[in-house]
């Protein structure tokens, strides 16, 4: 069996996002006008500076299930504020789940999407695990047409909204609020082919009808699922991991076995954000890849 190839993803500063600076297990970001201090057990060196004087900082709970809460030095808006990324704009906001909104780190694998169909007349994606739409509406700017799968009707709710920032309700985009295993499990019934598609699966979540996802257990059937609605002409498969302790190895050895018949290749490693003080890379999660 071939070794899959182990990659580096490089997330680049943007007009709207940098990572400012990182280190004792917390990282500097500025998210436009605004500056906040997370939690990031992965910067296990010194920072660059010393006095980051942020806008707010996210405070975490003493357990290891998440939760905790934002301080404000400055004035935030508490209803967000847009930013953007090449053609989309979109909502920031300091969510309880420490994060504002969006990751990040998954503007390469953005970039890297549209690449692979750059050369295709509206090509039919699925974004699984979609949350507020930044990578849907990256695709959507690119011509794709859009299946966009989350169980929150909270999250669909503001990727919508995100649309009508960008300009782009019109655009064909399917907002979809269901369970990710189940809507891939009808999809496959129907028949349906996909030319891309997407997973950004949480480690942990609820399905709309109380269906509960546990990442181990069953990701490996969905992975399954989404092999079927690909075929010979389709052009990726893109999942992304966070939050746990699996290697991008794992993840790479599940798409191999369930794509090895379909030809192409598979690829894993680890995102990246890369930071402004120093230039050093900044691990954030693990993804593994098929492409044509």
């Amino acid at each position: 069996m071939s070794q899959i190839p182990l990659l580096t993803m490089v997330g680049e500063p943007w007009g709207d996002y940098g990572l400012i600076d990182s280190g004792h297990g917390m990282k500097l970001e500025r998210y436009g006008d605004y500056r906040f201090i997370r939690p990031e057990p992965q910067a296990m060196w010194a920072p660059a500076q010393q006095g980051w004087d942020p806008d707010g900082e996210f405070m975490p709970a003493s357990d290891e299930d998440g939760g905790g809460r934002w301080t404000y030095d400055r004035p935030v808006p508490q209803e967000g504020w847009p930013l953007h990324w090449n053609e989309v704009t979109f909502q920031a906001s300091c969510t309880p789940f420490r994060h504002l909104g969006f990751f990040p780190d998954m503007a390469p694998v953005w970039d890297w999407m549209r690449a692979q169909v750059s050369d295709m007349e509206a090509p039919n994606i699925m974004n699984l695990f979609g949350y507020t739409g930044v990578g849907t509406l990256a695709m959507s700017a690119a011509g794709a047409e859009m299946v966009h799968v989350d169980a929150s009707k909270k999250s669909v709710a503001a990727a919508r909204d995100n649309a009508a920032l960008s300009d782009m309700a019109d655009k064909p985009v399917r907002w979809i609020v269901d369970d990710a295993s189940k809507f891939v499990a009808r999809e496959v019934r129907r028949g349906r082919r996909y030319d891309g598609i997407l997973l950004d699966p949480p480690k942990y979540g609820r399905g709309p009808d109380g269906e509960v996802w546990k990442l181990e257990e069953d990701l490996p059937s969905l992975i399954a699922n989404c092999r079927q609605l690909l075929d010979e002409d389709s052009r990726f498969l893109f999942l992304t991991v966070y939050a746990v302790r699996m290697s991008a190895l794992a993840i790479g050895e599940l798409l191999n076995q369930h794509f090895a018949d379909l030809g192409g290749k598979v690829e894993c490693g680890e995102l990246t954000v890369r930071e402004e003080a120093r230039g050093l890379l900044l691990p954030t999660a693990i993804f593994a890849r098929w492409s044509r």
